[in-house]
Formats: structure tokens, sequence, C-alpha cells
């Protein structure tokens, strides 16, 4: 990270924009103390497509439905799973 002096900013702002788009971060001091930063701004993501999935993922009719043996093992500790013993 480079760090420039305010007089040397106003004097070649330009110059540094160009290399913060080049994608270096610069420090701008007064008096020798960091007071901001010069940074590209985030490019904004691709918004989603809807519907991509459609037609690809199937949901089991019984999804929302916990067993009691699974729901024992959050409240209760470890039990073995019906069928398993």
């Amino acid at each position: 990270m480079t760090t420039v002096n305010i007089h040397e900013a106003k004097t070649h702002l330009s110059r540094l924009v160009a290399r913060v788009e080049a994608g270096e971060e610069i420090t701008i001091a007064r008096a020798g103390r960091p007071v901001a930063r010069l940074v590209a701004p985030e490019t904004p993501k691709e918004p989603r497509k809807l519907g991509l999935w459609k037609g690809k993922v199937w949901v089991a009719d019984d999804f929302d439905e916990t067993p009691e043996w699974l729901i024992g093992e959050f409240e209760d500790g470890p039990i073995e799973p019906p069928g398993l013993g």
C-alpha cells in the first residue's frame, strides 16, 4: 500500500486514480498520519436468476417431518436409531 501526502494527492489525483483502477490501494496522509484511503469501489454482483434449478430438485413429501429418534438426539443425547441395533 502506498502512502502520499495531501498536497501530492491534490497535485496528482488523476494519476492516483489510475493506479487505484489498476488495483492498488493508496493511503492519504496529513503530516505523516493516515487520514483517508483511496480504493476502487466494489463491483456490484450480478443479480440472481430465478428458476435455474427448476425441474432439477425434488423435495420429499415428508421433508418437514422430523423423526422422534432424531429429536431425541438433540434433546436427550445420542440414542440408537431404529433398525440399526
